[in-house]
C-alpha cells in the first residue's frame, strides 16, 4: 500500500510494506522520491546468454522473484542461492505519479555488485562498474506515460584478480576470514523527481575556530542558491548566492558553536534551495589533525578505541535487514567501550554512516581491495574510479575521520605489490580530500602514508607489550615486515590485533581465529586485558583496533556472536577499553 504523506509543503511517497523503506541518503535528501524496493522478477544467467535472449525486452518474463535490496545469496532475498553467479537479471514495473510528471526522473542505485547495465522500456540507459558505491541515471527521456519496465543486468566475477571482492569468498565455501558472496543489487533502488534547475552536489567545510561553515555546491541552471543552518530547529546562520550555474561557495557564520565530538553527535541541519529545488542535509562542526604522535579532534587528543566491523548479517549478508540492525551494531560496540570502528573491506551504506554521525561514532572509510592482484599496475583502473566516487559521496560525514583505501596488500603468486599504483591511489585520495589523513595500505606494505599503522596478532600479552614498549624507550616500532618497510617516525597505531578465538559452541569444529583459543573465559579476559593495556599505556600510540566486534560465519573471534549476542558480560570490556590512555593525559 502506497501512502502519500505531507512533509512541510512537499509530498513524499512511502510504502509501508517494502523492506528498507527509509531514505537511503539523509545527507542529500529530497522529499519527492519513490522507493523501488520489494518484489522484482529475477533470473540467474549461468551461461551469460541473457543478452542474446533479449532479457532486457519488456515482453520477456523472468521466471523467479527476489526481494530487493537483498542479494540472491541471502535468506531475506527469498532466493538463497549460494553458488557462483556470473550474471543475474532483475525486472520490475513502475509508474511515475502524475504529480511529478513535469519533473525530471532520476533513477538511483545504492550499490550493485559488480558491473550493472540498466534498461528502461527495453532501451539501454547506461552502465556502472563497481560493486560498492552509489550511482544514478536520468531516465526522463526513456519513460512512457503510463507503466514503465525497469531491467537491470549485473555481471560479477569474484575470482577475477582485477575485480575487488572484499571479504567475499573466492572459493565455493566460506573459509578463514572470507565469507558468503554478494551478487547484484544489495542496496536500495529509488526514484527521485527533480526540476530542470537543481542542486547537483554539495561539499561542506566546517570551521571550528571561526564557528562557520562553507558550502561548495554544484548547480544546474541560473538562479539563487540559498542555505540555512539550524540547530535543534533554531536558526544558526544563512547565506545566498546568485549564480549562472556551475560551482559556487556560500559562507555561513554560525551564531552558536556545538561541536561534533566522540560520543556526542551534535548535528546542524541544513536546508538548501535553488529556485524550486530543495535539499535537506546536515553537517557536524569538527576538524581532525595530526600533531606529532597525537590524533586531534577539535584540538583535543583522542585515543581511538576502534573495533573491526565487517558489515555482514546472517540473514542479509552485505545488507542490514533494517535500520534498527545498523543502529544496534553501533550500540553494541559502544556497550563494550569502543568509540569507533574500521569499516573493514567494504564501503558501508550512507544510512549506516548517518547513524554514526548521529551517535558520535568515529570511523575509517575503507575500500574492499581484497581479491586484487596488487602486483598488476592495472589495479588503478579497478580502484580509482570507484574510490573517487566513494570519497566524493561520503566527504561530508563528520564520523569519517580518515581514509584507508587499501588493506594488507599481500604478494600475489610471489610477485610484490606495484608501489606506484599504491602511491597513485594515496595521492588521488589526498587530492580529493585534504581535511583528513590517509593510510595508503593498512598493515603492509606502506609506500606513502600519513600514518604508519601495523597489524600484530601476537597472542601473548607479555611479548605483545615488549614489541611496542620499544617505541617509547628507543623510538623503534616493532614490525613483522621490517624487511619491506621502515618506520619513519610520526603517528602510529595498531590497527588490527587480538582476534582471540572463542566459540560459544564448544563442539564447533570449524571455528577460525588467530592463535590458540583460551582454555576458559577467565583466560580470554586476561589475554584481552593484557593486549589492550599494552596499547592504552603506550604514550606513543594514538589508538587501537580490535579484531573483531562480532563473529562472521566461521570466523569466531568476536566479542559477540554472529547474531549479536554477547559472549561475555559487556561491562568487563567496557571497563578495560574506556579508561584513559596515556596519550590523552
Amino acid at each position: 500500500e502506497i501512502r502519500l504523506s505531507l512533509v512541510g509543503s512537499e509530498m513524499c511517497i512511502r510504502d509501508s510494506n517494502i523492506p528498507r523503506p527509509e531514505h537511503p541518503n539523509p545527507q542529500f535528501q529530497r522529499r519527492e522520491w519513490l522507493n523501488l524496493n520489494g518484489k522484482w522478477s529475477f533470473e540467474i544467467d549461468k551461461s551469460k546468454s541473457g543478452l542474446a535472449k533479449k532479457y532486457y525486452d519488456p515482453q520477456t518474463k523472468l521466471e523467479r522473484t527476489i526481494n530487493v535490496p537483498f542479494c540472491p545469496e541471502s535468506v531475506l532475498s527469498g532466493v538463497e542461492y549460494k553458488d557462483f553467479m556470473d550474471a543475474v537479471w532483475y525486472q520490475r514495473e513502475f509508474t511515475v505519479p502524475e504529480k511529478f510528471a513535469d519533473l525530471r526522473t532520476i533513477l538511483h542505485f545504492g550499490a550493485v555488485d559488480y558491473k550493472a547495465t540498466v534498461y528502461v522500456n527495453g532501451k539501454e540507459v547506461g552502465t556502472h562498474r563497481g560493486g560498492y558505491i552509489s550511482f544514478e541515471f536520468d531516465i526522463t527521456d526513456y519513460l512512457n506515460g503510463g507503466t514503465n519496465v525497469l531491467t537491470v543486468y549485473a555481471e560479477d566475477d569474484t575470482r577475477n584478480p582485477l575485480q575487488p571482492r572484499g571479504k567475499q569468498s573466492e572459493e565455493y565455501y566460506s573459509h578463514g576470514c572470507d565469507y558468503t558472496r554478494t551478487t547484484g543489487i544489495w542496496q536500495t533502488v529509488w526514484l527521485e523527481f527533480v526540476p530542470d534547475s537543481r542542486i547537483k552536489s554539495i561539499k561542506v567545510f566546517p570551521n571550528v575556530e571561526n564557528c562557520s561553515v562553507d558550502i561548495q555546491a554544484e548547480v544546474i541552471g541560473t538562479g539563487k542558491f540559498e542555505a540555512l543552518a539550524l540547530y535543534q530547529e533554531r536558526i544558526m546562520g544563512a547565506a545566498s548566492v546568485e549564480t549562472e550555474g556551475g560551482l559556487i561557495t556560500a559562507h555561513l557564520d554560525l551564531k552558536e558553536a556545538y561541536l561534533w565530538e566522540v560520543g556526542e553527535g551534535r548535528l546542524y541541519d541544513l536546508e538548501l534551495r535553488f529556485n524550486e529545488d530543495k535539499v535537506d542535509s546536515y553537517f557536524g562542526l569538527r576538524d581532525v589533525k595530526l600533531d606529532g604522535q597525537k590524533f586531534l579532534i577539535n584540538g583535543k587528543s583522542v585515543f581511538q578505541r576502534l573495533v573491526l566491523d565487517q558489515g555482514f548479517y546472517p540473514d542479509g549478508i552485505y545488507t542490514a535487514p533494517s535500520e534498527e540492525a545498523m543502529i544496534k551494531d553501533i550500540q553494541i560496540s559502544l556497550d563494550v567501550g569502543f568509540n569507533g570502528a574500521r569499516l573493514h573491506e567494504k564501503i558501508f551504506e550512507p544510512r549506516f554512516l548517518y547513524n554514526c554521525d548521529k551517535m558520535g561514532y568515529i570511523v575509517w572509510g575503507e575500500y574492499p581491495n581484497w581479491g586484487l592482484d596488487h602486483s598488476n599496475p592495472n589495479i588503478v583502473y579497478s580502484v580509482i574510479p570507484e574510490w573517487i566516487e566513494e570519497v566524493e559521496r561520503d566527504f561530508n560525514h563528520p564520523a569519517i575521520i580518515g581514509w584507508c583505501p587499501l588493506n594488507e596488500t599481500w604478494d600475489y603468486d610471489g610477485r610484490k605489490q606495484f608501489d606506484d599504483a599504491l602511491a597513485l591511489i594515496y595521492k588521488t585520495t589526498k587530492a580529493l580530500d585534504k581535511t583528513r589523513p590517509c593510510i595508503d595500505t593498512s598493515g603492509n606494505f606502506h609506500v606513502i602514508t600519513d600514518i604508519f599503522d601495523l597489524h600484530d596478532y601476537e597472542q601473548d600479552p607479555k611479548v605483545f607489550k615488549e614489541h611496542f614498549d620499544m617505541l617509547m624507550t628507543e623510538g623503534k616500532l616493532y614490525d613483522n615486515h621490517e624487511r619491506r618497510q621502515k618506520y619513519p617516525g610520526g603517528p602510529t597505531f595498531i590497527s588490527e590485533y587480538g582476534g582471540i578465538r572463542w566459540s560459544v559452541n564448544e563442539n564447533e569444529q570449524n571455528a577460525w581465529g588467530y592463535g590458540n583459543a583460551p582454555k576458559n573465559k577467565y583466560e580470554f579476559i586476561e589475554r584481552y586485558k593484557g593486549l589492550t593495556d599494552a596499547l592504552l599505556d603506550n604514550d606513543r600510540m594514538f589508538g587501537f583496533c580490535y579484531t573483531q566486534l562480532y563473529d562472521v560465519e566461521q570466523e569466531q573471534n568476536g566479542l559477540y556472536t554472529y547474531s549479536r549476542k554477547p559472549k561475555f558480560e559487556t561491562s568487563i570490556f567496557r571497563a578495560i577499553n574506556s579508561r584513559k590512555a596515556k596519550i590523552e593525559l
